[in-house]
């Protein structure tokens, strides 16, 4: 059995006593081998703490005090809460690995006055034993303050030993049959970087063209790169063919060998923060046109373009919501139990997506103001509408050819329109619409029913709503 013991103990507490606790303990839960030897915070000093793991061969880990009173302890001990904010050091430290607690909290011998006490008790992992603690929230904290940067850099060099772990992170992702896929060209030139910019800023120019004008005006405000203001570009490609016909994984979904890319990618920014390495990931040109600049061999494509160097800070959320461009999503709106629509996070009931806007239409939110119009067509022909930069249409019918202001939403079921229309506006809202504008074109059913829902949805997101002049619209919402 693979164990873990936790330990709560007073300054100077013997080795000895401590060894002989351990010894006790591990025996009453029936033996095993100790993987983790863990206590507070500041106690892993402790010659008898450090002695007892060395001695079984385990892992000493520590917990934070803040992390040992979230845990429901069956031995609580108001004086031990009073000496450490804790009710049990021993057994919190042994939960708060996720061992199922076998033996509860046991105390080493002595008189009151005898500065040497211990406690010991012994958890039962069935599992591979995670990180500590205070580790994992390191993990978790590198991946929620990753941010795509693209202002203040500064004008320092990348040591080579620095980058090298930082490539080498981005080297040990995993790949669809460990073919590897990627390789990393490292761009310090600035005349290669002045073509690349030029190759941005005229797909910048191009996209702000497309916006509405509302939408334009917010636009000019954002910075879309960092070419030229970091001392490193590195391009990250992919080589489709790499390992030959028979790679393992790769056969039934092609797509896999540029998800490994992105993959190393994804390492690559996580490890660039470890380090305070800002990084931006450039998507504003032509793939094909960067490839001629880089003089890619034909048979390499590009999947990133990431801009890197040291920054003044890391900001706290993204730029694209400090700006208020856009929000994030929810997860609870990404989570689905057993079946699609089914959404709830683990552990909640599940609930649809008409339910939870219809809850929060109720609860009158807050109504958004004067921002971005967005006129939704439900059906039609989009070459008849797309003419205005604020239109995005609807199609139900067979699958559109590929257009970013066509959304594809096949169903034959109005519940199911329903819950697409609630949704599609819930995504808007977080895309910055203040206002939607619906104009229904197809007949039947299922096109109101849309319509429904994206009635629902913007009273739930405090979206303004009105219907288009002279179409058809949905009489019963």
């Amino acid at each position: 059995m693979n164990l873990v013991v936790g330990v709560g103990l007073r300054a100077g507490t013997s080795y000895r006593e401590l060894r002989a606790l351990v010894t006790e303990a591990v025996a009453a839960a029936g033996g095993g081998k100790v993987r983790i030897l863990i206590t507070a915070d500041g106690r892993e000093t402790e010659p008898a703490v450090q002695r007892v793991a060395a001695y079984l061969d385990a892992e000493l880990q520590t917990v934070a005090p803040a992390e040992l009173r979230r845990q429901n302890v069956p031995s609580p001990s108001e004086q031990v809460e009073r000496l450490a904010g804790t009710p049990s050091v021993a057994e919190a430290a042994v939960l708060s690995t996720g061992a199922e607690l076998v033996v509860p909290k046991r105390s080493s011998g002595g008189r009151r006055e005898v500065r040497g006490r211990a406690t010991v008790a012994v958890g039962l992992l069935r599992s591979a034993p995670g990180y500590a603690p205070a580790e994992r929230h390191v993990v978790h904290r590198v991946l929620a303050e990753r941010r795509d940067v693209r202002r203040g850099f500064v004008d320092l060099p990348i040591p080579d030993d620095v980058l090298t772990r930082v490539l080498e992170s981005a080297h040990r992702a995993p790949s669809v049959g460990l073919s590897q896929p990627w390789d990393f060209l490292l761009i310090r030139d600035i005349a290669t970087r002045r073509k690349i910019h030029d190759l941005a800023a005229a797909q910048r120019d191009a996209f702000a063209a497309s916006l509405p004008e509302s939408r334009r005006r917010q636009f000019d405000g954002l910075k879309i790169e960092a070419i030229l203001d970091t001392p490193l570009n590195i391009a990250v490609t992919c080589d489709a063919g790499r390992g030959g016909r028979h790679v393992l994984g790769r056969h039934a979904d092609p797509r896999t060998t540029w998800f490994s890319v992105a993959i190393a990618i994804q390492n690559l920014w996580l490890a660039a923060r470890a380090e305070g390495l800002g990084v931006g990931w450039v998507s504003f040109f032509e793939p094909g046109e960067v490839a001629a600049v880089l003089d890619l061999p034909t048979h390499i494509e590009l999947v990133g373009y990431l801009c890197v160097g040291y920054v003044d800070e890391f900001a706290p959320a993204p730029e694209l919501v400090r700006s208020g461009w856009a929000s994030r999503r929810p997860l609870s709106w990404s989570v689905h139990q057993e079946s699609w629509g089914k959404r709830g996070l683990p552990g909640a009931e599940p609930t649809s997506i008409v339910e939870d806007a219809e809850r929060a239409a109720q609860a009158e939110p807050v109504r958004r103001g004067p921002g971005q119009v967005v006129r939704i067509v439900i059906g039609g022909d989009p070459a008849d509408y797309l003419g205005r930069a604020e239109t995005l249409v609807v199609q139900l019918g067979a699958k559109p050819a590929a257009d970013f202001g066509v959304i594809w939403r096949p169903t034959d079921d109005p519940v199911t329109a329903v819950e697409m229309g609630v949704e599609l506006v819930r995504d808007l809202a977080l895309q910055g619409a203040t206002e939607i504008v619906v104009q229904v074109v197809d007949g039947g059913e299922v096109a109101p029913a849309v319509a429904r829902g994206l009635r629902v949805g913007a009273s739930a997101c405090g979206v303004g709503w009105r219907d288009e002049p002279g179409e058809m619209s949905d009489s019963s919402a």
